[in-house]
This record gives C-alpha cells, structure tokens and sequence, in this order.
C-alpha cells in the first residue's frame, strides 16, 4: 500500500486528501502533518477557552462562488450545504464588492469546519505541532525529517505551505529544482496582515446595522466583523465575537514586532471606529505573514512537471485537475487570493508552487 504525505491540513492538504481517498482506485494510507495545533490553515476559526460555543474566523471571512465555479463545481457547494456546513451569506457587509451572479456563503460552525469536513472524509492520520525541516530520498522513498521525532519514509509527499517555506526546507528536495525556477520561485511575494479576534461576555451588545464593514478611511483597520451575527447566530447563553483585519501596510511596518504591542495598537484602532466598546474577556492576535499572493503582472504560474508516476495507471491521476480547480474555487472568499488558475494541457501537475502546492514525484 502506497504511503502518502500531505504537508498541511489547510483548504489544499484537507481537500487533497478527501480526492485522493475519494477517487484513487488503490489503497493508500494517508497521513497528513500540520505545523500549528489545529487544522485550518488561512481558514482558521479561533474558539473561545471560556465557551467554545463562541467563534470567531481569524482567515478567510466567507467563500464566493461565481458563475464559473458554480458551473464547473455545484457539486462541491450542494455537499457542503447539504452537511450544513455552508449556508448563504444574508447578513448585511457593507463596502462588500459584489459581482454579477456572485453568491457568497458563511459556515455557522466557523471555516476551519470546510476543512475539518474533508479531513474527516478522507479518513487520514492528522497530526499536529509536526514542523518538516527536511526530505531526502532513500532507497526509493522519501525520509521526511521534522522538528522532532524520527524521521518517516513515504512513496509521495504533497506540500501545500507557502512558497518560503518550500524553498527553506533542507535535502534532496533542493535539487529537484533548477536555478531558473528557484529564482521565478523567489520572486513570488505574499502580502502580510494581522486580525484580532474578540470574545465578550453573554449579553453584551454591539450596536451597529451591519454584520461585516469594510473600512477605507483607517491605517490600520481593513475590515471589521461582528463574527456571529455574519452567521446569523445569537444567543443568550453565548456572547458575541468580533474580529479585525488589518491593512498590508499596517502589517508590512510592525510585522517583527510582539503579538502583544501589535494587539493594543490594533484595539486602539478599533475603540476609535466602535467609541463604547466593552472590554472584551479573552483575544486572540494571528500573525498572517502569508496572507495573501502578490503577482507581480496579472496571474502569475509556475507548473513543475517532474516524472510521471501515477497512482492510477490508467487515468493520469485525474483527481488532481478537481483538485486544483476547486481549491482555487473555494478560496475565492473575502480575505483570501482571488487568482485564477486553470489545469495546464498535457502530462501531470505535480506542483503549483503559486497555489502553495508542491507534489514529489511518486516511487512504486
């Protein structure tokens, strides 16, 4: 049976693992490794240790589904809705752009909840605080080195981490890529941003008319979020949450800078657009150095196309075409890149390092 790695249990690791699980005609056993605690990635949805009823998405706000992925992917969407993870998005977002035959949906239960989906139904070994630092091939096989523990030995590794990140590993993998592509590969940038996120007590109120507001006006604060009536979700019993987004520049100048200096001059921020806000009981500051990515000219594609080796002989391995489609699809949300990509003619992808996602080639 083949051993399979996915590196990250964000949108792209969970949602590769449930195709593969799904439409892979031989046994694999997959294994996914993700650096932080939880699984999420930039679709992370913060709990609060006082309710864990209360939640608040530090990453990506909603999904859009346009017209071209609703064509393509109805079928992703009426799963998602039908399991109760998605529903529309009815709550007013003021500044929120919205295009022709857009429809936009939130999670009741907070994004990461998209993910956790699919890394149930893949039905792979999740393991977290697991930080690769190095892989190498021995005899046929990929040795996977992490931060601690020994290392282990796969037939495929698929790494879904930012693009830095790739290219700081260490061992063998660095000689799969060439030195023109190493430089194209240095050249892609990501924008940085930091959110905040609030957690009050049971029947405090946040008096204003809108659910989301986008705000144009402030250095520091980009969008604003009143994290559970964008769900259409109150209750007596469990407190509101509120979460803060703010500017690349703002993140860009105090990006070195502690968690906690950046939390009060974030908090300050907000007092002066919310003048009255109670002091929330607990906050939680995410650092998104990889927020976004910044394409130099339009839509910028790197595909690598190694050797091929298939899983399935006779299909060219045809879940990675859904696979790439629909996590560029799911990621056309709020906060999150809005790049098109599109499957190359001819061979296999096997990485898309613009997509975050790099696949070492199979040994069978």
């Amino acid at each position: 049976m083949a051993r399979v790695l996915i590196v990250g249990a964000g949108l792209t690791g969970s949602l590769c693992a449930a195709l593969l699980r799904k439409e892979t005609p031989r046994p694999v056993h997959l294994t996914v490794w993700e650096e932080a605690g939880d699984s999420g990635g930039r679709m992370a949805t913060a709990r609060s240790p006082c309710n864990p009823q209360s939640t608040v998405d530090l990453g990506a706000q909603y999904i859009t589904r346009t017209p071209h992925y609703a064509k393509k992917h109805q079928s992703f969407y009426d799963e998602l809705l039908a399991h109760g993870i998605l529903k529309p998005l009815t709550s007013p977002i003021e500044g929120m752009v919205m295009k022709e035959g857009d429809c936009n949906f939130v999670a009741p239960q907070g994004l990461s909840s998209v993910v956790k989906h699919y890394l149930k139904e893949s039905g792979a070994e999740v393991s977290f605080r697991h930080r690769v630092t190095q892989i190498n091939l021995r005899n046929d096989k990929w040795e996977v080195s992490k931060e601690r523990g020994s290392p282990e030995r796969f037939d495929i590794v698929v790494l879904t981490m930012p693009v830095p990140q790739i290219l700081q590993l260490r061992g063998d993998i660095a000689n799969l890529i060439s030195e023109c592509q190493r430089q194209q590969l240095e050249s892609v940038r990501y924008s940085s941003r930091y959110s905040l996120g609030l957690f009050y007590e049971a029947g405090t109120k946040i008096d204003v008319p809108w659910a989301g507001q986008y705000i144009t006006s402030n250095p520091c604060t980009r969008f604003i979020s009143i994290d559970n009536k964008k769900r259409n979700i109150e209750s007596s019993e469990v407190g509101p949450s509120l979460v803060v987004h703010t500017t690349v520049p703002f993140a860009v100048t105090y990006l070195e800078h502690s968690t906690e200096d950046v939390q009060e001059l974030i908090y300050q921020q907000l007092e002066s657009i919310l003048p009255g806000l109670r002091q929330p009981v607990v906050t939680k500051c995410q650092k998104w150095r990889y927020s976004q990515l910044c394409p130099p000219q339009g839509v910028v594609q790197l595909n690598v196309i190694l050797n091929i080796c298939q899983l399935n002989q006779s299909s060219k391995f045809s879940t990675r075409e859904h696979y790439v489609d629909l996590r560029c699809s799911l990621e056309n949300t709020g906060s999150i890149n809005q790049a098109h990509m599109r499957q190359p003619g001819g061979g296999i992808l096997v990485g898309n390092f613009i997509y975050d996602t790099f696949i070492l080639p199979a040994h069978l």
